[in-house]
């Protein structure tokens, strides 16, 4: 049950059971001691509150009886109201709902961004890599214990293979989701999903078996990752390539934040089209090097000489110094 539930069914609670106390009296003694409906609610309240003020008029030996059991009744009722409303307040659930009212709120101002489903243990380095490079996300999952206490974090308590939660995440409006659910199943599903609501969405899952990556492909992922199978590469490469696979984390990893391998889109616009690496000046005056382009028709050339030519929509694949980088991404979006 949503906390938002449980909490508007306490409150409805403890108001059902005050109103039912205050008329309970309020009938009980305009019936036996014949009183004004305002005399009889009045009564009722210093009753029932305990305040000491005087008798409306004095009772006789039924009003007594009566208001002993009202004064019973109501401080049972009162009591339980005022240790309900303290837990409320306390516990936090009321900071809770509107915690996840403003999450609510800053997930609808979102655009562009990536949904994470899931936040294990993969879904944890994710967002970790996606925060050190200031990419906006939401994350879905099911478990609220590993996000409830993030506040640096937006996220959405459900079930990400439902189109209502998806929605809610904003995929109307995201660029890319990554999924990374416990079972291939589950991923198979939100891929399915996803790809429905939009059509244009940058789609990568996870596989834990590699037969369930033509699967993945098939419903419309981009991209699919077996983490064994890349896990087992690694270690291999570590053992035959030890420095190759220390500089490959080094220029990756968001610790290692001073040299990364970036991808840097050509604007149609920019001053870099039709020039050669050599015109464009991007190793002797910027400081960055460029290992690799992605042509508009996706073919690589990996490690393009001086002479190679820079298109419009072309991905350069650089290496270098982050504030290097940037000065560069700045000129490849500059007209």
């Amino acid at each position: 049950m949503r906390l938002e539930t449980v909490v508007k069914k306490k409150i409805l609670i403890i108001v059902s059971l005050i109103l039912i106390v205050l008329s309970f009296g309020t009938i009980g003694y305009m019936i036996i001691e014949n009183m004004s409906f305002l005399d009889a609610f009045y009564m009722t309240v210093i009753t029932v509150t305990t305040v000491g003020f005087g008798e409306v008029k004095r009772l006789s030996y039924d009003g007594k009886i009566f208001t002993i059991f009202l004064i019973v009744s109501g401080f049972g009722v009162f009591t339980y109201a005022a240790t309900a409303g303290a837990q409320i307040l306390v516990e936090g659930e009321l900071k809770e709902i509107f915690k996840k009212k403003r999450i609510k709120k800053d997930i609808n101002k979102l655009k562009g961004h990536f949904i994470i489903c899931g936040f294990g243990r993969m879904g944890q380095i994710i967002c970790k890599e996606l925060k050190a490079n200031k990419v906006n996300f939401v994350v879905i999952d099911k478990e609220e214990d590993f996000l409830k206490d993030r506040e640096d974090i937006l996220y959405l308590i459900g079930d990400a293979t439902k189109d209502e939660i998806l929605k809610e995440a904003g995929i109307e409006r995201a660029k890319g989701l990554i999924s990374v659910l416990t079972t291939d199943a589950e991923n198979l599903y939100v891929v399915l999903s996803a790809r429905s609501l939009n059509p244009n969405l940058f789609i990568v899952a996870r596989a834990a078996e590699e037969e369930a990556e033509s699967k993945l492909k098939i419903a419309g992922a981009d991209r699919v990752i077996c983490p064994y199978h890349i896990g087992g590469l690694r270690m291999a490469h570590t053992v035959i390539r030890p420095n190759v696979v220390d500089f490959l984390e080094f220029v990756t990893r968001s610790e290692y934040m001073d040299i990364q391998i970036e991808e840097i889109r050509v604007s149609e616009n920019s001053s870099l089209v039709g020039k050669s690496l050599s015109e464009a000046r991007i190793g002797s005056e910027i400081g960055a090097i460029v290992i690799g382009i992605k042509r508009a028709d996706g073919k690589i050339e990996f490690n393009p000489s001086a002479y190679t030519t820079i298109n419009k929509n072309d991905i350069l694949i650089v290496l270098g110094p982050m504030q290097k980088l940037t000065i560069l991404e700045k000129l490849a979006q500059k007209t």
